[in-house]
């Protein structure tokens, strides 16, 4: 199986009950994992940035990691879980993190 060619993950800064999540800077704490830091800029991974969905933060989460990171990869999609975050692909199908691979 070929995970680049699934979809971006998103991983939604509101909680199955529909609050917003905080802290407000989750998004780039999570993806600062994955970041570098050049020209006295933060360059995100695309593998892992932070983005807005419908004016909420978000984390989009590129499948591909899955390979090159597994660990940081579980470790993002617990974070959802334990948080009770919506998860969505691309195309904006919502899926529980309980039914991830």
């Amino acid at each position: 199986m070929n995970d680049s060619n699934k979809k971006i993950i998103i991983i939604e800064g509101i909680t199955e009950e529909g609050k917003t999540f905080r802290p407000s800077d989750w998004a780039e704490r999570m993806s600062g994992a994955l970041s570098s830091f050049q020209k006295h800029r933060i360059i995100y991974s695309p593998l892992l940035q932070p983005s807005i969905k419908d004016g909420n933060k978000c984390v989009m989460l590129d499948p591909a990691l899955k390979i090159s990171n597994p660990e940081l990869y579980q470790s993002v999609l617990d974070f959802a879980k334990v948080n009770k975050l919506r998860i969505c692909d691309e195309d904006e199908t919502e899926k529980k993190v309980d039914k991830e691979k």
